[in-house]
């Protein structure tokens, strides 16, 4: 069964925002650990940059496995692939 636009909408912000809570979470006990100084605030705009930097990656990833998997099916047939063999 494939996934709804919607529901792939739904599962990605829920990945965002849990992705950055952890970031934030995790950034500040690293920090902690290696006796960086920083307010919740610089914590919370650091995790804001991660984020865009990781929505870039996954949507370039992406895109980039699309492309790999159109080309893969046309196998330098001008987007048709070989028909399948009969079945007995």
């Amino acid at each position: 069964m494939k996934q709804s636009r919607l529901m792939s909408l739904v599962e990605s912000v829920a990945n965002v925002i849990v992705g950055y809570g952890v970031a934030v979470v995790t950034q500040i006990v690293v920090f902690w650990w290696f006796g960086i100084e920083a307010a919740l605030s610089e914590h919370l705009a650091i995790g804001l940059v991660f984020v865009g930097v990781s929505l870039a990656r996954g949507h370039l990833l992406r895109r980039l496995f699309e492309r790999i998997k159109v080309a893969s099916r046309s196998d330098g047939h001008a987007g048709h692939g070989e028909p399948a063999p009969p079945r007995r």
